[in-house]
């Protein structure tokens, strides 16, 4: 994929299209995500957010669309930090 890239998004554009996901309420589809958008994005551009959303653990693509699923709570973090791991 890194030898088709045509246009990198700018900063701007990968907050406002995180800030779209965590605030929906439900599963967001690739093409309600581009209506919800202020200004028109590139399909590879929205791809490629998506894809470095995903990696970092801040949403999931499923089959129904997309999910915020980051918890960047505090408490959570300790919770997890300090619990025992059942294997």
């Amino acid at each position: 994929m890194q030898n088709q890239i045509l246009h990198y998004p700018n900063l701007r554009t990968v907050l406002i299209v995180e800030k779209i996901i965590q605030e929906s309420d439900t599963v967001v589809s690739k093409a309600e995500l581009k209506r919800r958008l202020p200004t028109q994005i590139m399909h590879q551009t929205l791809n490629l957010i998506l894809e470095y959303l995903e990696n970092s653990g801040k949403i999931i693509i499923g089959s129904r669309g997309i999910t915020w699923v980051n918890n960047p709570s505090p408490k959570l973090k300790d919770l997890l930090k300090n619990a025992v791991r059942v294997a």
